[in-house]
């Protein structure tokens, strides 16, 4: 009986909630979110026609996408690699809401930290890279270079901002199981109130979060590859880059899974930064709603600066994130050492 209920929690966790129905769910409004507000900022309509306000259009465009239109298959493509690779990635996200308190079925350990980097950085990468090279063409090759050179100092610097409220943890409260997504998640919020600490360490202690949070999120527009940071799909050089070739089932996939990324980072910034629901419980008509609200914060946060800002060059995107984003966060993670 125990077995089946685990199964059960397993299955829910994995295919219901927080697993791929959710996830597909919330992607598809942050996707909807994200391209209403940058249309009241540029002073476009965005979104309209499909349900009210346009919130059903993106789910209306996948399944176009997905039942309707047909992908061009090219000598030397190979769909299958692309479906596989995207479904990799698709998996891997949805097992790594499995690390946070929202799931019902709840993995932590100390140091799974280790198993975030493997399935929400490491493994949407290179799902990435393989969707890719599955249609050959001087444009995907431009686009997936660009991907790989923005990747060498993005990925450090998501590392190292999670890194900086796990440092901390582990260094104040000897009771929290180190270095674990979950715990991490559920007594993160004790930083920004524990005064106990003393004046001075707690203002350090808040700085260097506040600069963990920053360059997660610059860190976060480059890895879904957001404007200013698009380098990869430059329309004007590369067409789409590495989606130049992506028609019909194929791209409904593709675009699933780079709004999935968005959805499940931005879920990342909410619990190991913000604590998730905190100061309510997950439960609670207060904890859902907070919980809601701090989603949409940065959400809102992602999309303002898509929509403010032009697209740069690689070299200038890749010296702005080492400046703003890999630099801060690894001096941030040093303080946390000795903080």
């Amino acid at each position: 009986m125990v077995e089946l209920v685990a199964i059960g929690y397993a299955l829910l966790s994995l295919f219901v909630f927080p697993g791929f129905t959710a996830l597909f769910t919330v992607s598809l409004l942050t996707e909807w979110f994200v391209r209403k507000t940058v249309a009241h900022m540029q002073n476009r309509m965005g979104p309209t026609y499909v349900g009210p306000i346009g919130v059903l259009q993106p789910f209306a465009d996948f399944f176009k996408l997905l039942l309707v239109k047909r992908y061009i298959e090219q000598k030397y493509s190979s769909p299958l690699l692309a479906v596989v690779a995207a479904g990799i990635g698709i998996g891997a996200l949805t097992a790594g809401l499995m690390l946070f308190p929202i799931s019902p079925l709840r993995l932590a350990a100390a140091y799974d930290i280790i198993v975030f980097i493997y399935l929400l950085i490491l493994w949407p990468f290179i799902s990435l890279i393989l969707t890719s090279i599955a249609w050959p063409n001087p444009f995907v090759i431009g686009g997936v270079s660009r991907a790989i050179a923005l990747a060498i100092v993005t990925e450090p610097t998501i590392v190292a901002s999670v890194l900086v409220p796990m440092n901390l943890i582990a260094r104040r409260y000897s009771d929290v199981t180190p270095y674990s997504v979950y715990h991490t998640s559920i007594t993160v919020s004790r930083l920004w109130t524990d005064v106990s600490v003393g004046v001075v360490r707690y203002v350090v202690t808040l700085i260097i979060l506040i600069v963990a949070i920053i360059a997660m999120i610059i860190a976060t527009q480059s890895k879904v590859m957001l404007k200013p940071f698009d380098i990869p799909e430059a329309e004007q050089e590369l067409i789409a880059g590495y989606a130049t070739e992506f028609s019909g089932p194929i791209y409904a996939f593709f675009r699933l899974f780079h709004d999935m990324k968005i959805a499940v980072l931005i879920i990342a910034i909410v619990y190991l930064f913000l604590g998730g629901p905190a100061p309510f419980n997950h439960l609670s008509v207060g904890g859902i709603i907070t919980l809601i609200v701090k989603y949409i914060v940065i959400a809102f946060i992602i999309t303002a600066i898509r929509g403010a800002f032009g697209r740069f060059r690689i070299d200038q995107a890749m010296t702005k994130i080492i400046k703003y984003a890999l630099v801060p966060s690894i001096i941030a993670l040093i303080i946390s050492l000795v903080v």
